[in-house]
């Protein structure tokens, strides 16, 4: 496989993870970098069913915050990295220190560097993401800076991959060969007359 880099952005329940997986079973050396914690019995059962998913011979990486580091001893080693997910990793990131990271504003440096790193390896990238601003706004100070990171790292994401899934009730649009483009790269007709 070459360099590549996929991003998969859905909803809860879209689909996103078996896509993922599926997509990583192409490689022949695979990296699974797991960002969830296993805080409570929830998280625990879906940790546990994940890993129940997994060919046995995938590698598992379980990193809660610096992907950079943790990945980068690896970038020559594997052919496909499957990283699920940016959601959980971002509410790592604020949840670490939330008195200094309250406003995300630290996340999408973070997420740039990641894809920086993304760019120096040879091997094929899938990213997982819940979409998560369509809905309400959230009531907490918290939550609202959850969403504004997430959907800023979503976005520098977006901006580098090759392709971008939606995935919505288990079906699959690739965004970018329909034409999507990062809003930066528009270029509106001026106003007319």
């Amino acid at each position: 496989m070459t360099n590549e880099l996929i991003l998969i952005l859905g909803g809860a329940r879209s689909g996103k993870s078996a896509l993922a997986e599926k997509l990583a079973h192409r490689g022949r050396r695979v990296l699974f970098v797991a960002t969830a914690e296993a805080r409570d019995e929830d998280m625990k059962r879906r940790i546990a069913a994940h890993r129940e998913r997994r060919p046995s011979g995938w590698d598992t990486l379980e990193e809660p915050l610096d992907l950079v580091a943790a990945l980068r001893p690896l970038l020559n080693r594997y052919d496909t990295f499957l990283l699920d997910c940016f959601t959980l990793w971002v509410s790592n990131l604020l949840l670490d220190e939330p008195a200094r990271a309250e406003d995300g504003s630290r996340i999408p440096g973070a997420a740039r560097e990641l894809m920086d790193l993304i760019a120096e390896s040879p091997a094929t990238w899938i990213l997982v993401s819940n979409e998560v601003g369509q809905g309400i706004v959230p009531s907490s100070d918290l939550g609202r800076a959850y969403r504004d990171a997430l959907g800023r790292v979503n976005q520098v994401a977006a901006s580098r991959a090759n392709k971008v899934y939606l995935m919505t009730a288990g079906l699959a649009l690739e965004l970018k060969s329909l034409g999507a483009r990062p809003y930066a790269q528009l270029n509106p007709d001026p106003p007319g007359p």
